[in-house]
């Protein structure tokens, strides 16, 4: 089943449970891959539907950080709890090891020795972590071994 059958699908599932926050959540989650579909004039796949989902997890966490620094500890759940859903929607995320063995592939294949080539580590690692890790993380990680 395609993720975006199963968005879909779970939304139907949402609305008959009366689950109100949940589907607003997926809906937030709907408009955004249509708006997507308009903006380019494609039908997404699975990947850029992960890559809606990074981008939207990534402004959740913003978000709660700076609701958090005001003392709204009330919208900071909000948006924690639709970070839940929309991570429910992600792949497996990556272990330590496999995110370590997998940035030391990406180095030995780009020949990358210093931080002036950490671009092409990121370039080769991207796509193959969409939404199995943090790209903040990984960029943190990808300088600690770009410096030893």
């Amino acid at each position: 089943m395609s993720l975006k059958v199963r968005i879909s699908d779970d939304m139907k599932a949402a609305m008959k449970a009366r689950e109100s926050e949940r589907l607003a959540t997926i809906r937030l989650l709907m408009a955004a891959m249509k708006q997507k579909e308009v903006d380019e004039r494609i039908e997404l796949d699975d990947a850029a539907i992960i890559t809606v989902i990074d981008k939207m997890l990534k402004q959740r966490r913003d978000s709660v950080t700076q609701y958090e620094a005001a003392g709204r500890q009330d919208l900071a759940d909000k948006e924690k709890f639709e970070m839940d859903v929309l991570t429910g929607y992600l792949p497996e995320p990556l272990t330590d090891a496999e995110l370590d063995a997998m940035i030391a592939d990406a180095i030995a294949a780009t020949g990358a020795a210093s931080m002036q080539d950490m671009g092409k580590v990121m370039g080769v690692v991207r796509p193959l972590m969409a939404g199995r890790a943090d790209m903040a993380a990984v960029s943190t990680r990808i300088k600690a071994a770009l410096n030893r």
